[in-house]
């Protein structure tokens, strides 16, 4: 097995952790359990000292069309899923404009825009080696229980592609802040808004060192220079503790805490 030295406080979104060697893997037969799979970084918090991580190597970065059969590697970019779709008159992946990382990242937190989810699309998924019916999944809001690890996903195909919805979608995302973060600290609690809950409590804006919830959006934790692990975590649990306090809430972290 190849290991190749990443160092997270420049690869992440979030611009924390460690430089820390990770295993590539190539072929299936080097999953393992005990790993942690990363994939673009984009929304994982990485302590000075994480279990081992793993990254799907270029075997698992492709696309491939087979009798009306979309099917991508985990270990595609979001945006050449994007390009594809456009160049090939695809619909329905346009929600995914503006959403950094892997396609692996999003199969494992079923990520996407407002009713705009992967898992409304995806047909089946490989975990492990072996093809799995969407269906067959526990999935929902920002979740997927996978079971294993995700290598390959496949698609229906719709035709249609439409540049008009993709700027909609994309404008549904001017209130993000522009600093480095990983995305949505976290869930939206049933019928109400995580930062609505982190800005009624007085937080919005609240630093800790150079950590912060953002002025421009309560739920999305920013790096304002040298953040750092600590700072973050202690922002996470006083967001949670306040929320709770205050509402009867306990927010969930969308963000992976490694």
């Amino acid at each position: 097995m190849q290991y190749k030295e990443i160092d997270f406080s420049k690869y992440s979104s979030i611009k924390i952790g460690p430089k820390i060697k990770v295993a590539i893997i190539e072929d299936e037969s080097e999953l393992f359990d005990d790993y942690f799979l990363v994939g673009g970084a984009n929304n994982i918090l990485v302590s000075p000292n994480p279990p081992p991580l793993m990254m799907l190597g270029k075997k698992f970065d492709y696309i491939t069309i087979n009798d009306d059969i979309l099917e991508v590697g985990c270990a595609l970019k979001t945006g050449r899923l994007l390009s594809f779709a456009k160049k090939n008159n695809i619909a329905n992946f346009e929600f995914i404009a503006k959403l950094p990382g892997t396609i692996g990242g999003m199969v494992a937190m079923n990520a996407g825009v407002k009713s705009y989810e992967i898992f409304n699309i995806i047909k089946e998924i490989k975990i492990d080696g072996k093809w799995v019916d969407k269906n067959n999944i526990d999935y929902g809001y920002r979740y997927a229980n996978l079971g294993g690890i995700a290598t390959a996903v496949r698609f229906n195909i719709e035709y249609g592609y439409s540049d008009e919805l993709k700027n909609e979608l994309i404008k549904l995302r001017d209130n993000q802040p522009k600093e480095p973060s990983a995305g949505s600290a976290f869930k939206n609690p049933k019928g109400d808004y995580a930062g609505r809950l982190i800005e009624a409590v007085g937080l919005k804006g609240k630093r800790k060192g150079d950590m912060a919830f953002s002025q421009k959006h309560a739920n999305f934790l920013v790096n304002l220079g040298v953040g750092n692990f600590d700072d973050a975590i202690y922002l996470l649990e006083l967001a949670k503790r306040r929320v709770y306090e205050e509402f009867g809430v306990l927010l969930k972290e969308e963000i992976k805490i490694v």
